[in-house]
């Protein structure tokens, strides 16, 4: 059996629909299908997704959300008549306008795109329907239910006679109240499913072949992936590579499920397979190439900070308590740098968060800088290759770069580079062109 997610793109317009449509009936493996909610049809378009939130900011401000609900209900409508379906899309929309009206949360209209989405899957494909909120389960802290969820989906997926389409990115609280993963959290769904029903394979198709090495914005036609590990997936989603939300791989990965990346509208084209393990394949120095900007740095000195003992955990005390979370720690014996996302910063007072390191450390010397840009450059490849870290840090010396900041994991999967904002375009450009000679 084989689970296929489908994403905004996908389900944007009768065109992409009837894509999806032959992509499932050329395989007769394809039994289940999660949906997200429609995307931009073209680049001025607003996703049903944002719509939706509109709607429940609409109902705060005026007391309806007649004006959203609107517009919404034109583009299930369409959707439906220009796929000539039977179904009466005003009768849906008539529910989660009620339901938005009556909901004291956003998280019920936020997941009402993919709901809608499934209704109008499930009858072009004559599919059952199965609402994600019967499987998909949290705990009463809001945390994901992974057994619980697990054994529903075993009992209402697996059995299913048809095959089955369930909207993704939400489930219920234990008071039957909608809750959503974090944006991006169709392909959550997707991967809990086919954990679910045992498939041998998880196929998320998107609107792109695959991962590539790097940013194709940044650097014209990068090359694809073919198989990179979920580690690797893991390195590259985080440090900015979109293509797949980095939680989904946890649970393929406790059957060790392959995910193979598909797009809808080239499906003849392979695309890339995640998996556990990358032995045995052909596998470059480098897999991939990622970063993302928006980082500031606090960086302490102290003469005998080494033989001061607890000085790192009174740092991050400090942190912990302002709400922080870090991203990297590179230190030296009498210096300490503290890598923090500008969102993360956001609300905090940065003078007071000095003056609470300071009480608690006593440094020689402290100061905050913001621009920096991570740069991520991931492969299993890397730990038996010689010369890669040379070969990154001249790729940089020649594009005129300053690194700021060098950090390296102790599995030799990654070596992450910190450089100004403003070097950030020529450093990918730069690293890609060394290690894959464009």
């Amino acid at each position: 059996m084989k689970v296929c997610k489908f994403g905004g793109t996908s389900m944007a317009t009768a065109q992409s629909i009837l894509n999806v449509k032959s992509i499932i009936e050329s395989d007769s493996e394809r039994k289940y299908v999660i949906v997200s909610a429609p995307g931009k049809r073209f680049s001025s378009d607003i996703k049903i997704t944002d719509m939706l939130y509109s709607a429940y900011q609409e109902k705060f401000e005026t007391g309806s959300c007649a004006n959203n609900i609107a517009l919404i209900r034109t583009r299930f409508v369409e959707l439906a008549k220009e796929l000539g379906l039977d179904i009466d899309m005003n009768k849906y929309v008539d529910e989660v306008e009620a339901g938005i009206l009556k909901s004291t949360s956003p998280d019920y209209a936020a997941s009402r795109g993919e709901y809608l989405s499934a209704v109008i899957m499930s009858a072009v494909l004559g599919f059952d329907m199965l609402d994600a909120g019967d499987v998909i389960k949290f705990k009463h802290d809001g945390t994901f239910d992974s057994e619980l969820t697990n054994d529903l989906v075993k009992k209402h997926a697996l059995n299913a006679k048809n095959g089955l389409v369930i909207p993704g990115f939400y489930g219920r609280m234990p008071d039957k109240t909608i809750k959503t993963f974090s944006r991006g959290g169709s392909d959550f769904t997707g991967a809990i499913i086919a954990r679910g029903v045992g498939a041998k394979v998880y196929e998320n198709w998107t609107d792109v072949n695959g991962f590539l090495v790097t940013d194709p914005r940044l650097v014209d036609k990068p090359k694809n992936i073919e198989v990179l590990s979920y580690e690797e997936l893991r390195e590259l989603s985080y440090m900015g590579a979109g293509v797949l939300h980095p939680d989904s791989i946890f649970p393929v990965q406790i059957d060790k499920i392959p995910i193979n990346i598909r797009n809808t509208f080239e499906p003849n084209h392979k695309g890339t397979m995640i998996m556990a393990s990358t032995k045995g394949y052909d596998i470059p120095k480098v897999t991939g190439i990622a970063g993302r900007k928006g980082n500031t740095t606090i960086s302490m000195k102290k003469a005998m900070m080494n033989a001061e003992i607890g000085f790192c955990r009174k740092v991050l005390s400090v942190l912990e308590r302002n709400g922080l979370s870090i991203e990297h720690v590179p230190t030296g014996i009498d210096t300490m740098s503290i890598v923090l996302s500008d969102a993360g910063l956001k609300g905090v007072d940065e003078n007071k968060l000095i003056d609470d390191i300071r009480g608690a450390v006593n440094p020689d010397h402290i100061e905050i800088t913001h621009s920096l840009a991570l740069i991520a450059v991931v492969g299993h490849g890397m730990a038996n290759s010689r010369g890669v870290a040379a070969t990154l840090f001249n790729a940089l010396y020649k594009a005129g770069v300053n690194v700021r900041m060098i950090d390296q994991g102790s599995s030799e999967l990654n070596i992450i580079v910190g450089v100004e904002e403003k070097d950030y375009n020529a450093s990918i450009k730069s690293i890609y062109n060394a290690f894959f000679g464009c």
